[in-house]
């Protein structure tokens, strides 16, 4: 197909950690149901038009806001760019993709045809979507080996536990709470608050309560790897 013009979208892949009804945290992304062809049903990611008027980012700021209520939104970057001629029908259409991540307390209202999908089980989606999500998920697991982007996921404080979940659910496979804290402290991503959780039912000892250092993102170790456990 022969393209006259070219349009310019933003699209965003937003995470949380989240139960989903089950009792094991899941990493979840945020998709709308289109109610209108191409792919009418189809799932996709929040965005659109990119303004003559405004940068990329102020751009899918306002359309997180406007299109799905979302302002929740601890961290945003762009990731890619993905400009197949044919990815779209009719007008040729180049995406710019972002990474959001929203904290795990954070229950945004959502509109009706707004929801969270485990990222291990995605419904149909629109267009190149699927390969969106992918991609993100990619650098998110990355991210967390070499920074502190974690903070964007976790509540302001946490038990080890609740923080062990996260990592668990976003990087996909079960983290050990024991090496995460040593790895997480001596790179002195997270630190201790001073006080302890209240103790549960079963009585024992209190947990410490630990925060993340920072809330903005920053590189703690270039050449570092989480990997599962062999």
């Amino acid at each position: 197909m022969v393209h006259i013009s070219t349009a310019h979208e933003v699209l965003a892949v937003v995470f949380q950690v989240r139960r989903l009804g089950t009792p094991k945290p899941q990493l979840s992304v945020l998709l709308w149901q289109r109610a209108q062809e191409p792919q009418r049903g189809a799932w996709s990611l929040p965005g659109g038009s990119l303004r003559h008027d405004e940068d990329m980012t102020s751009s899918v700021r306002r359309q997180l806001a406007e299109k799905v209520d979302l302002r929740e939104i601890a961290h945003l970057e762009q990731l890619a760019v993905f400009s197949d001629p044919d990815r779209v029908p009719a007008t040729r259409t180049i995406a710019s993709t972002f990474l959001g991540l929203v904290p795990s307390p954070a229950t945004p209202e959502l509109p009706p045809d707004t929801r969270w999908h485990p990222v291990s089980a995605l419904p149909p989606m629109a267009f190149d979507h699927g390969p969106m999500v992918t991609h993100a998920h990619a650098r998110l697991v990355a991210k967390l080996s070499y920074t502190n982007i974690g903070f964007a996921l976790a509540p302001k404080e946490f038990v080890l536990s609740t923080l062990r979940d996260i990592y668990s659910a976003a990087l996909d496979y079960q983290v050990d709470a024991t090496n995460l804290q040593r790895v997480l402290q001596r790179r002195g991503v997270i630190t201790r608050t001073g006080t302890t959780a209240q103790s549960g039912r079963s009585g024992g000892r209190p947990a410490a309560v630990f925060r993340f250092a920072d809330s903005q993102l920053r590189v703690t170790d270039e050449f570092a790897a989480l990997r599962p456990p062999s």
